[in-house]
């Protein structure tokens, strides 16, 4: 991957902030392949470019009027010399603040890859930033869970080796 392609992949990033603080979907979907997938930080998904621009205009023009798209490219990882792994966060800056509440931070991890219109999104999954930590093996935590666990398998309940 060349720094011209870095370049470009981060001015494709920077598009997809203005696109969205100009609450234009169309620029917004112009971002994407006709094929892209678009997972929500909620969990939603839209398959293709279609549904997620409906959906982003819909927005727009709705409980996301006049907000801002703030954020920043973290990272870039070519997978091919057409294919990038980009990881960025991407806040939803709301018209009445000035500044991005912490709870609303996001991260995105988006996979972009090189058309005849230049780089494009294929996929964005986004992701609130809730980090959890994990409590060590000997914790009280740790030990009530397994102590649960051998419960449940006595009992017979729970999982029971099958997936679901």
């Amino acid at each position: 991957m060349t720094e011209n392609d870095r370049r470009e992949i981060r001015e494709l990033f920077d598009q997809l902030l203005r696109a969205w603080t100009d609450n234009d979907a169309t620029a917004y979907g112009a971002c994407f392949t006709e094929d892209s997938d678009y997972v929500s930080y909620d969990g939603t998904r839209a398959a293709g470019r279609a549904p997620m621009q409906d959906a982003h205009d819909r927005l727009f023009r709705g409980v996301l009027a006049g907000s801002a798209l703030v954020g920043e490219v973290e990272s870039i990882r070519a997978v091919t010399p057409d294919v990038a792994i980009v990881h960025g966060t991407g806040s939803v800056l709301m018209p009445w603040r000035s500044r991005l509440p912490r709870r609303r931070l996001s991260r995105q991890t988006l996979v972009v890859v090189r058309t005849a219109d230049g780089w494009r999104c294929t996929a964005l999954h986004n992701g609130r930033v809730r980090p959890v930590r994990i409590p060590p093996p000997g914790s009280a935590p740790a030990r009530l869970s397994q102590a649960m666990g051998r419960g449940a398998r006595r009992l017979g309940l729970g999982r029971t080796g099958a997936t679901a």
